[in-house]
């Protein structure tokens, strides 16, 4: 794999978390119910909805996982393959 094909990669991967990030921001602030009851229904630390909801912290994947579950998100994967140069 070359220096770039990777760059591009990592890239693409930092776009795709930074739009399920705001997906799920704008979802949990319009879901209507407080960070206390979420954090109680999900399992994850309500310290940890607030750093993620104020933009300080991204969630782990397990979090990510059980947020969208509890917000009734599905989450899916976007594959494509990399183009050859003409």
């Amino acid at each position: 794999m070359t220096a770039e094909l990777a760059q591009s990669e990592a890239s693409g991967y930092a776009a795709a978390m930074a739009s399920v990030t705001a997906t799920l921001r704008t979802a949990l602030e319009r879901c209507g119910q407080t960070r206390y009851a979420v954090s109680k229904a999900t399992g994850i630390p309500e310290s940890t909805l607030s750093r993620f909801v104020v933009g300080g912290k991204p969630l782990r994947g397990e979090n990510i996982d059980k947020l969208a579950d509890y917000l009734g998100l599905k989450l899916t994967a976007k594959v494509s393959r990399a183009r050859k140069d003409r």
